[in-house]
C-alpha cells in the first residue's frame, strides 16, 4: 500500500472504508449501494431512461452516470452481480474491469449476454458491483536466470490434480 492509500483509510466499527469522491453525471445516476452491512462489492446501476435491449451473444455499454476520485494507490475493480450472471447469463464482457486511481471519467460497464435469449437492463438496474482494492506497483528487473524452485517451469495442471 502507498503512504497516500493508508493515510486515508479509517476504522469505523472494525471495517475499513476510504471516503470516495464521486459526481453524479446526470439525472438518473444512483450512488453505488451494498447489499448487506458486510458486502464488499458495492452495486452499480444503469442510468438510463429507457429500456436497453441486449441481443444473444452481444455486448452493450451501459453508462453508470458516475465519475469517482479513487485514492491514490487503489483501483476499482468493477465485477459481475452473482444474481444478473447465473439467473440472467449477464457479465461484464471483460470479466472483471480495472478503473485507475487517475481516470475521471465515466464509469461504464460493457454488458455481454452469454444467452440465446435477448435480455433486457431496466432504467436503475444493478448491472455490475465495485470493489476498491490496493495494488502494489511493479519495477521491473530484466536479467538472464531467475531462481529456481520445486515446481520450476511446469505450467497447467503440473501443481495439481489436472
Amino acid at each position: 500500500m502507498t503512504t497516500t492509500f493508508i493515510k486515508e483509510v479509517k476504522l469505523a466499527e472494525n471495517h475499513f472504508y476510504s471516503d470516495i469522491n464521486v459526481k453524479k453525471l446526470n439525472d438518473s445516476a444512483k450512488l453505488p449501494t451494498r447489499g448487506s452491512e458486510h458486502a464488499a462489492g458495492y452495486d452499480l446501476y444503469a442510468a438510463t431512461n429507457e429500456i436497453i435491449d441486449i441481443a444473444p451473444h452481444s455486448t452493450i455499454k451501459i453508462g453508470t452516470g458516475l465519475s469517482f476520485e479513487l485514492p491514490e494507490g487503489t483501483f476499482a475493480a468493477i465485477y459481475p452481480r452473482s444474481g444478473i450472471a447465473t439467473k440472467r447469463g449477464l457479465r461484464p464482457a471483460n470479466c472483471v474491469g480495472i478503473c485507475d486511481s487517475d481516470y475521471r471519467g465515466e464509469y461504464i460497464v460493457a454488458i455481454h449476454n452469454d444467452t440465446d435469449e435477448m435480455q433486457s437492463i431496466e432504467p436503475g438496474e444493478r448491472i455490475a458491483q465495485m470493489v476498491l482494492l490496493p495494488y502494489i506497483g511493479m519495477k521491473f528487473n530484466e536479467v538472464d536466470e531467475l531462481s529456481e524452485t520445486k515446481r520450476n517451469t511446469g505450467g497447467f495442471g503440473q501443481s495439481g490434480r489436472f
